[in-house]
């Protein structure tokens, strides 16, 4: 028993069939289109992940003028 409950020749025939179809040279394209595409995906996906950086918002200096400020309007 093949994938799925497919059998090894069923899968032959069906690949007959496409080829009959679309044609070798045609599925020969089509392969070497979605290849490129993968990895244009995959090189798009590692730049993104090497230019992402969590940055912090704010400096140091204007939480601790916050922190100060709101001390101060606690004790007064």
């Amino acid at each position: 028993m093949g994938i799925g409950g497919i059998s090894m020749w069923q899968l032959l025939i069906i690949l007959l069939i496409v080829v009959l179809i679309f044609g070798t040279k045609r599925l020969k394209t089509l392969g070497g289109d979605l290849g490129g595409a993968m990895k244009s995906f995959r090189k798009a996906m590692d730049s993104d992940e090497k230019e992402v950086k969590p940055e912090r918002l704010g400096d140091d200096k204007q939480d601790a003028e916050f922190t100060e400020q709101k001390e101060d309007s606690k004790g007064s």
